[in-house]
C-alpha cells in the first residue's frame, strides 16, 4: 500500500510514473519518492521502512505505535528494577543508610531521588549499550541505578577505573565510558536542578527584608594535580599553598540570605576575603592601617565579614571531602570542560547535601 502523501520520480530522465513500479519504465533506473509531510525522501527500497515509521503516510497505526512504545519502556523499566535489586554493589549498599552514605556520600532516600531525576537518561544509555544482552540473565553490565551509584562512589572515594573495574568483574574501557557518560547525565538533569537561580530571585523577600540582604559570598580554592612535565606548565600550575606544590585554581560561590550586612550598600552584593580587596562591588574585610590599630568600628565590621564567610570555608571543606577533588586530580589538566563539569556536579550533590544538614547561621 503506499500512501497518498508520497511523490514518486526518476531521477535519471525526470519522469513522474504513475505505475509506482521499482523501476522507470523508461530507462530502468530504480525510483525515489518524498514524503511531502516530512520532507523526507530515498530510494524505493527504503520506502517500506520509511512509511511504518511516519505519521504522515500511515497515521491510522500512530495508536498502535504509540501503545507498542509504552509497553516497550515499561519492559525495560521492569527489566532493569529486577537487575537493580539484585545486582550488587547497590542490592549490598541500599540495606542501610550508613552503608549508602559511606560509599556514596548520600543515603538511600537521596540516592532514589537523584535516579528519579535521571532515570530516563539512565535507562535510555542502557537500552542503547546493553540492546544484544536482553535476554541475557547472567549480565556483565550495570543497571541503571547501579550506573548511577558507581559512579557516585567513583566521585566520593576517586578510586582509579582498574580498581572499579575488578571489583565490577568489568573491562577498564568500560568502566572508563560509563563513567563519562553518567556524569553527562549528571550534568544535565542535577546540575540545573540544584545549581541554577531562582527565577523570581529579585522579586523574593526573606525575614530579614528585600532580597538584597541575600549576599553572594565568593572563595577560591584548588585541586592537586601532579608535577606537569613541561617547564612552562609548572610555571603555570605552581601553587604555594599546594602540598604538592601544582595545583588547578577554583573560584567558588555560596548564595546565602544573612542579616549581618544591613548597613553595607546596596548595590554591592558579593563578600570576599582580603585576596578580593581592590575588586568593584566586592566587600572585603578592612585592612589594618600602617602604623595604626583598627577603629572598633573596623573591627566589629571585620567580625561581621568573617562570620558571613564562614559559611563558604564550610562548604569548600564539603567539596573536598569529595576526593576526586580533595586529592590529587588524576585527569588531564589541559581538558577544562571536563574538570568545569566534574566540579559543578560535586558542587550539584553537596547542594543536594544542604537540604539535610544545612550550613549553621
Amino acid at each position: 500500500m503506499f500512501s497518498s502523501q508520497i511523490e514518486w520520480h526518476c531521477t535519471q530522465c525526470e519522469s513522474g510514473p504513475t505505475d509506482r513500479r521499482k523501476y522507470c519504465a523508461d530507462c530502468d533506473s530504480m525510483l525515489t519518492w518524498t514524503c511531502t509531510g516530512s520532507q523526507k525522501s530515498g530510494l524505493y527500497t527504503n520506502y517500506y521502512r520509511h512509511r511504518d515509521n511516519c505519521d504522515y503516510c500511515t497515521p491510522e497505526l500512530e495508536e498502535e505505535r504509540q501503545k507498542n512504545m509504552e509497553e516497550k519502556k515499561v519492559a525495560i523499566q521492569e527489566h532493569f528494577q529486577i537487575l537493580d535489586d539484585n545486582q550488587r554493589p547497590w542490592s549490598e549498599w541500599k540495606r542501610t543508610d550508613a552503608s549508602c552514605i559511606q560509599h556514596t556520600g548520600h543515603d538511600v532516600e537521596q540516592v532514589q531521588e537523584l535516579y528519579s531525576m535521571c532515570e530516563e537518561s539512565l535507562v535510555n544509555y542502557c537500552s542503547h549499550r546493553n540492546k544484544l544482552h536482553w535476554n541475557n540473565t547472567n549480565t556483565s553490565y550495570l543497571s541503571s541505578m547501579n550506573l548511577l551509584v558507581v559512579t557516585l562512589w567513583y566521585l566520593k572515594h576517586y578510586h582509579s577505573e582498574r580498581y572499579i573495574a575488578s571489583e565490577l568483574n568489568l573491562s577498564q574501557q568500560v568502566v572508563n565510558y560509563f563513567l563519562s557518560a553518567v556524569v553527562d547525565i549528571l550534568y544535565s538533569c542535577v546540575y540545573q536542578a540544584f545549581l541554577s537561580l531562582p527565577a523570581d530571585l529579585v522579586n523574593r523577600r526573606t525575614p530579614h527584608g528585600p532580597q538584597q540582604h541575600h549576599k553572594l559570598i565568593v572563595d577560591s580554592t584548588f585541586i592537586a594535580i601532579p608535577e606537569p612535565h613541561d617547564s612552562e606548565k609548572r610555571k603555570e600550575y605552581y601553587h604555594a599553598k599546594c602540598p604538592i606544590n601544582y595545583a588547578i585554581k577554583v573560584q567558588i560561590a555560596f548564595l546565602r540570605e544573612s542579616d549581618l550586612l544591613e548597613p553595607v550598600e546596596e548595590s554591592v552584593q558579593i563578600i570576599g576575603d582580603k585576596g578580593y580587596i581592590g575588586e568593584e562591588y566586592v566587600v572585603t574585610p578592612r585592612k589594618k592601617p600602617r602604623g595604626r590599630e583598627l577603629t572598633q568600628e573596623d573591627k566589629d565590621f571585620n567580625r561581621d565579614i568573617n562570620s558571613a564567610r564562614a559559611a563558604i570555608e564550610n562548604i569548600n571543606q564539603r567539596l573536598k571531602t569529595y576526593s576526586i577533588l580533595g586529592g590529587v586530580y588524576r585527569g588531564p589538566v589541559d581538558d577544562f570542560h571536563k574538570i568545569t563539569k566534574i566540579i559543578q556536579v560535586v558542587a550539584a550533590l553537596c547542594n543536594l547535601n544542604l537540604n539535610k544538614h544545612f550550613i549553621r547561621r
